[in-house]
């Protein structure tokens, strides 16, 4: 009978170390937007997501669920920016903004 409690102990103890070990957390997905006009303001998705206040307020980070995206920059009612991208889980992609021109 000792022997039975004392391997029952044994297994819910390794069971608990090996449960207590903590996963890796990824890196954020995130979309930098830089060059943006001041006074922009950004949409992924169709959601407004930021805006460039003043001249030198250029580049945002943006954190976004992995997949495909659309950033739009907007300037009052127009639209003087578009992109579709791709952001893979953990990943980077930098948006830059072309004054005037869309993609």
């Amino acid at each position: 009978m000792k022997v039975f409690v004392l391997v029952t102990l044994a297994c819910l103890s390794a069971c608990s170390w090996f449960g207590s070990r903590k996963m890796p957390v990824p890196d954020p997905t995130e979309i930098i937007v830089t060059g943006a006009p001041a006074g922009s303001i950004v949409y992924v998705d169709g959601l407004q997501t930021g805006q460039a206040t003043a001249a030198n307020d250029h580049t945002q980070v943006l954190n976004v669920a992995a997949g495909a995206h659309k950033v739009e920059i907007h300037v009052g009612d127009a639209i003087v920016y578009r992109e579709d991208t791709y952001v893979g889980r953990g990943e980077r992609y930098t948006v830059r903004v072309l004054s005037g021109l869309s993609r």
